[in-house]
């Protein structure tokens, strides 16, 4: 329940709106119980003494509570659909605006589809619950406090009768709550499963169908999709059971109620007419006692909703900025690692004891075998992750000392990897700088050698990439990649060369536009290419998360370790 309180401070901005929509649907209620008041008028009236004048009043009389009724209905929808939109809107914001915030290493243990479930389909269930809820409940509270009174009024024993009740359905709605809220988590749980293996099937149609795997992804999709409806229909035989147990114990009580106000009749003790008066309000309690078996379903569905959303929230960075961070300065390239070790889980040591520098424009190119730690260092150098010990300074500042915006405004990424959004290719040039004019978008674009082949596409620099950048080849990706580096002007360039599986023609393309990107700044490569790494400055060699090798290409052929033969083995073709 201390999930579902603080939705408070989400529904707080629009409580004025909500106290009205209460007000109306609290309104309604009251109409219906007058509606009520006036039949049994007509019925004790008419059984007297039949009076023409006084059935015309009566009927105007229903017609204009009935006018009243529609009304403060229109009015009571519109405002819970404002309010729902909205709440729900500022959620996702929210929970949005925080994901952005939170570390790479928590990205790397969740699944997309997950994530998007809880994004999506659990905060729709809280939006019911924050904001329906509590005023359809304005409604069944004025219901059930004037439908008692009232009944209270005509006839206390058979109001007590009712009233007996109570205790059985709040027992009943206990019991079957604790069931729904299970269930209700388990579905949860296995629509985010469904949700992520149809995201992994969409990002990953090429390979599926080259692999002939259609019928496997079918068969993993089915079999999620089998255990949400497992699951959908273990909880609708609980709801099977408890809606109508409830419906039975109020019309049991219902049936009573006329056998004994029947009787009451009969001995003279009440009228005909406040017999089916009461009959009538019994009737309208049977809403609110309904409610609250709806209620408690919804609740322990939300429990699980809000659970899974605040579980989110509550999430805090690893790599986060310390308190009183203050701006990075200019930077003018000189990083040096201090007995840098790093693991991502205790049992793994990745990095061990790293130590080296940096010169302001040199060119660094880290070579090693697959597994060596190379990528990790580079995560470590733009702060995506902070090391277990030791400490990452550039131009002598500890780069946990500073705001990580500061600090990511001055580093330029290309990764391997190109990652392009669905937009168009000016959209993905201008993310290295939103504010940049075409005149410098293009101008980074021909840096890049990116121009001549936009040129060529029918809308130019308008043109959709299609998801991931689908609609273009290898090498136009990386191209505009490096448009976007080129644009940002970083002072400190991180490249994992993504040249190794391109064509002759691209790579040269690709090469001269790093060469331009790289020049005058600080780089540290990730090399695959024999060009790549000949053109270094100098070169670190690592093996098992250490640095064992460090000189220029010239020197480390001499030494004949290592990278000796890792260079042999490439100039014959072989990968490590």
């Amino acid at each position: 329940m201390k999930n579902l309180l603080r939705l408070v401070a989400y529904i707080k901005p629009y409580l004025k709106r909500m106290a009205f929509a209460a007000v109306l649907l609290a309104a309604v209620a009251l109409t219906n119980l007058g509606l009520l008041w006036i039949v049994r008028d007509v019925v004790n009236s008419f059984l007297h003494t039949p009076d023409s004048a006084a059935l015309n009043s009566a009927v105007l009389s229903l017609l204009g509570l009935f006018v009243i009724q529609g009304l403060l209905t229109m009015g009571h929808s519109y405002l819970v659909a404002f309010i729902g939109q909205r709440v729900v809107a500022d959620f996702r914001v929210r929970l949005f605006n925080h994901l952005g915030t939170l570390s790479v290493s928590f990205f790397a243990k969740r699944r997309t589809g997950e994530l998007m479930s809880r994004l999506t389909s659990d905060v729709t269930v809280i939006q019911n619950i924050a904001t329906s809820v509590p005023i359809d409940m304005a409604k069944q509270l004025v219901t059930l406090v004037g439908g008692v009174s009232i009944l209270f009024y005509l006839n206390w024993r058979l109001c007590l009768l009712i009233l007996s009740i109570i205790p059985l359905i709040i027992f009943i709605g206990t019991f079957f709550g604790r069931k729904l809220k299970r269930f209700s988590m388990h579905i949860q749980d296995q629509t985010a499963d469904a949700s992520t293996v149809v995201e992994e099937v969409v990002s990953g149609i090429r390979i599926i169908k080259s692999f002939v795997a259609e019928a496997h992804e079918e068969g993993r999709y089915v079999r999620h999709l089998e255990g949400m409806v497992s699951t959908a229909l273990a909880r609708a035989r609980i709801l099977a059971v408890f809606v109508p147990l409830i419906t039975i114990v109020t019309f049991g009580a219902a049936a009573g109620i006329l056998w004994y106000g029947g009787r009451q009749v009969m001995a003279g003790a009440i009228t005909p007419g406040d017999l089916i008066a009461f009959i009538l309000y019994a009737g309208i309690l049977i809403g609110p006692f309904g409610s609250f078996a709806r209620l408690v379903s919804q609740i322990k569905e939300a429990q699980g909703a809000t659970q899974r959303v605040f579980e989110i929230l509550d999430t805090e960075p690893e790599v986060a900025d310390l308190p009183g961070a203050g701006e990075m300065s200019r930077i003018d390239g000189r990083v040096a690692f201090r007995e840098v070790s790093f693991r991502y889980t205790p049992e793994i040591a990745v990095l061990k004891e790293i130590s080296f520098e940096v010169h302001p424009g040199e060119m660094v190119a880290l070579v090693g075998p697959s597994g060596a730690g190379k990528s990790t260092l580079i995560h470590l150098l733009h702060r995506f992750y902070d090391p277990t010990d030791g400490r990452i300074e550039i131009d002598g500042v500890d780069v946990r000392t500073v705001q990580r915006a500061s600090l990511y405004r001055q580093i330029g990424l290309v990764p391997q990897e190109t990652i392009l959004f669905g937009g168009s290719i000016k959209e993905n040039i201008r993310y290295g700088k939103l504010t940049a004019t075409d005149e410098e978008m293009i101008e980074a674009a021909k840096l890049a050698n990116a121009h001549d082949f936009i040129s060529v596409f029918p809308e130019g620099y308008d043109t959709i990439v299609g998801e991931k950048g689908i609609n273009l080849s290898g090498g136009q990706r990386q191209r505009i990649a490096i448009a976007r580096a080129i644009l940002k002007n970083p002072r400190l360039l991180i490249l994992d060369e993504a040249t190794s599986s391109l064509d002759n023609e691209s790579e040269a393309a690709i090469q001269e536009a790093l060469d331009r990107l790289m020049e005058g700044r600080t780089t540290v490569v990730i090399a695959h290419r024999l060009t790549t790494i000949q053109k270094a400055d100098r070169i670190f060699v690592m093996d098992k998360g250490r640095i064992v090798e460090e000189g220029t290409h010239a020197e480390l052929l001499e030494r004949r370790g290592l990278y000796h033969h890792l260079y042999t083995l490439k100039l014959a073709g072989i990968e490590e």
